[in-house]
């Protein structure tokens, strides 16, 4: 095996256990379709060296749907970082496939996965999942609110890319900040690159960032959730998929796949921020 590989490998063992939850889905308008009950297991076998996963999934009336899968390897669709966190996904995007990605993150004993999914390039539908270790107490956070979010914010990032070059490390700052009842202005720093804004209008749960030529939105979810991602993938741009996740009142996480102008997986970055 590859030290690289090697790496990988022990960071997907941070995610051992049986976790507990639901898959729900939810309408690029923010609007709750389903909820599903689930468990999902991640066992591993020979001595580490392999991965049973079990889901289950607990249909309303209906028999337990199971899936098993076991690998000893990770596509290089798939990336994790140090604490656990990972994101698996297309490669390429095209615009008359389908096209998204899974967004994971894990903070103790809970977890927290978005899934972004489009077909002919417009935003389908989005897969939230909250999970906790079997056996935890601890709660679900309350619905993300735009107040949660306003406040300037200064963290770390740390950027894996797909061509598998070392890891880079960056200070980062975002500010959100209200200039109108439905007017939003975010401002955002990686590093010593230039602050890119953006204004957005406030709809309901909604974010809708239509200045740049492809129109980008937030949703507000559950559980201190966001998800951020283009309305409709427009040819030679690029392009982002984001999840956030309000971890207490002044501490955040968030995960950016980013794609490059052709559509190729470039990198995938995780960034902790505390507000100021």
């Amino acid at each position: 095996m590859s030290e690289p590989y090697l790496s990988q490998w022990q960071r997907l063992l941070k995610n051992v256990g049986t976790w507990q939850g639901s898959f729900t889905q939810i309408s690029p308008e923010g609007k709750v379709l389903a909820d599903l009950p689930t468990e999902v297991a991640l066992i591993p076998q020979d001595n580490d060296r392999a991965m049973r996963q079990e889901i289950r999934r607990y249909p309303p009336s209906e028999p337990t749907q199971t899936t098993v899968l076991e690998y000893r390897s990770l596509s290089r669709s798939t990336l994790f970082f140090e604490d656990g966190a990972f994101s698996q996904g297309t490669i390429q995007w095209g615009p008359f496939s389908e096209f998204g990605a899974e967004l994971g993150l894990i903070a103790g004993d809970r977890r927290l996965r978005l899934v972004q999914l489009f077909e002919q390039s417009d935003l389908k539908q989005l897969t939230l999942i909250r999970e906790r270790l079997q056996g935890s107490e601890t709660p679900e956070r309350e619905p993300l609110a735009l107040s949660d979010l306003v406040g300037t914010w200064q963290g770390e990032s740390v950027t894996q890319y797909a061509d598998l070059r070392p890891e880079q490390q960056q200070h980062t700052q975002l500010t959100v900040e209200m200039t109108g009842d439905k007017q939003v202005r975010q401002t955002i720093t990686f590093g010593d690159s230039p602050p890119i804004r953006s204004t957005g209008t406030v709809e309901g749960q909604k974010i809708l960032f239509t200045g740049r030529s492809q129109p980008v939105q937030i949703l507000l979810l559950p559980d201190g959730a966001s998800a951020t991602c283009p309305l409709r993938i427009t040819p030679r741009q690029p392009l982002f998929l984001e999840v956030g996740w309000l971890l207490d009142a002044n501490t955040r996480q968030r995960m950016i796949r980013s794609y490059d102008a052709a559509g190729a997986w470039s990198s995938l970055t995780l960034v902790t921020e505390r507000k100021k």
